[in-house]
């Protein structure tokens, strides 16, 4: 099996740079245009990851920590590849969890010499470049949920506007979780407290954290929309 490379760049003339000059080395090689693309990829199958770090959304340094947190995938060699090229930048890469560190623009030849070097430190490979099989093994990781620039982490359970933690207890995020889910359409009391909480609790219950749900959500609170009578929904478009 041939070894195998990620390339997580939201600018595609970069990814296709690589993945060029990689596969002309020998390497079998995917992009991904985001890190949330990539947390949908089976992780476990890549010898090695080279990742941007100014991606919208999930950065790169909030990709590795992600990596680096999972059991499954904590030992995938990785090698930040960005236009940052402060000392500061790269050692915070490099305490995260980086093997390694490109700045852009980079020369192609230097690139394929640190895959090269990073490869013969983290993975067992023979002489012509070919890994030994591994046990393949599904990461446990479901991809964020996204609206504008609100992003609903399920595995931090953590919401997220603007890059900024807005502070939701565990019943606030599960309503949230279930509205966004759930979209475009009004749900009774009833349904939301069956989907939500544990235990029978009463319709004030569910107006209040409702209420304070939408006071956090800010921009975005009038989006979670009453329809007296029946129960509430989450509205992508609303008057």
């Amino acid at each position: 099996m041939r070894v195998r490379i990620l390339v997580i760049d939201d600018e595609e003339s970069w990814c296709e740079i690589l993945k060029y000059n990689l596969e002309k080395e020998g390497y079998e090689v995917d992009t991904a245009d985001s890190a949330e693309t990539a947390l949908g990829y089976d992780l476990s199958v890549y010898n090695l990851m080279i990742v941007d770090i100014m991606m919208e959304r999930l950065s790169g340094y909030d990709f590795a920590k992600r990596v680096r947190n999972n059991p499954v995938i904590e030992n995938v060699p990785i090698i930040f590849c960005s236009a940052l090229d402060g000392e500061d930048d790269m050692v915070m890469g490099l305490n995260i969890g980086a093997d390694d560190y490109i700045k852009k623009p980079f020369n192609i030849g230097e690139v394929i010499a640190r895959v090269r070097a990073v490869l013969r430190r983290t993975q067992s490979i023979t002489p012509i470049g070919i890994r030994q099989p591994q046990p393949v093994v599904k990461t446990n990781y479901e991809p964020d949920i996204t609206f504008k620039t609100l992003r609903l982490d399920r595995n931090e359970k953590a919401c997220y506007i603007g890059g900024n933690d807005i502070g939701l207890t565990k019943t606030e995020f599960d309503l949230l979780l279930f509205f966004l889910t759930h979209r475009e359409r009004i749900h009774s009391r009833a349904e939301i407290m069956n989907q939500v909480w544990d235990a029978q609790v009463t319709n004030r219950s569910i107006d209040t954290n409702v209420a304070r749900l939408r006071k956090k959500l800010g921009p975005y609170g009038d989006n979670i929309v009453t329809r007296l009578g029946f129960g509430y929904g989450f509205k992508a478009e609303v008057n």
